[in-house]
């Protein structure tokens, strides 16, 4: 392998949308050092390997708000087909069809980053487990720290201010 893929930089393409976590095409095609157009062509030639718990096409909606959250699609927002997302069993089943030394260890590294993420989110479960338990545990005293952490904890996506010069409307 000429590089060594970073964990971090695999987890930083994988993202997050009807309630699965999955990796785009063109980004799985990167880390194999193939074209997007061969790895799709090599899918669809073996499509029954592939059930959509394994992998889907993101929907237009899906695909613009993927593009409206992340900075880092790079010139393939500018697509006018919408990528396949493959899910941790689809990116496995990458590998016996692209079939070379490079994929081998692509996949190795992808399966540790999604191991890493599922070990990351259990953590924080747990966390949250043993705050409630404290939280029942003791008064009303600790109320206020517990809800500081619970704020935290919680990754809400709250609508942001607008920033500079705004215009009323009269």
């Amino acid at each position: 392998m000429n590089k060594i893929i970073q964990s971090k930089e695999i987890s930083s393409q994988i993202f997050f949308i009807r309630g699965v976590k999955f990796m785009l095409d063109f980004h799985l095609a990167s880390l194999y050092e193939v074209e997007t157009r061969t790895l799709k062509q090599q899918v669809r030639r073996n499509i029954s390997r592939f059930p959509n718990d394994f992998m889907f096409q993101l929907s237009e909606s899906e695909w613009k708000e993927l593009i409206t959250n992340c900075d880092m699609l790079g010139a393939n927002k500018f697509s006018p087909v919408t990528p396949f997302a493959f899910t941790e069993q689809g990116v496995a089943m990458l590998s016996g069809i692209v079939n070379s030394e490079r994929a081998i260890n692509v996949n190795i590294s992808i399966m540790r980053a999604f191991v890493k993420m599922r070990e990351f989110l259990d953590q924080n479960k747990d966390l949250k487990k043993k705050l409630d338990h404290l939280e029942s545990k003791y008064d009303q005293q600790f109320k206020i720290v517990f809800d500081a952490l619970r704020q935290l904890l919680e990754q809400e996506n709250k609508p942001r201010n607008r920033i500079g010069y705004k215009i009323s409307n009269k």
